[in-house]
């Protein structure tokens, strides 16, 4: 997973900084949505590779 979540900083350093610094000003129900919807294409995906 630390792979996976570090290839955005790694090839694009610059729209990194600039996305958590969006996250960081949204509201918590807003991210909330977000981590649901991420958790639930994870589990879609590993449930497809299987």
């Amino acid at each position: 997973m630390l792979v996976i979540e570090g290839i955005m900083p790694f090839i694009n350093p610059t729209v990194f900084r600039r996305a958590l610094l969006q996250m960081a000003s949204m509201k918590d129900q807003h991210l909330r949505m977000i981590g649901l919807f991420s958790m639930i294409f994870g589990v879609v995906l590993l449930y497809w590779i299987n």
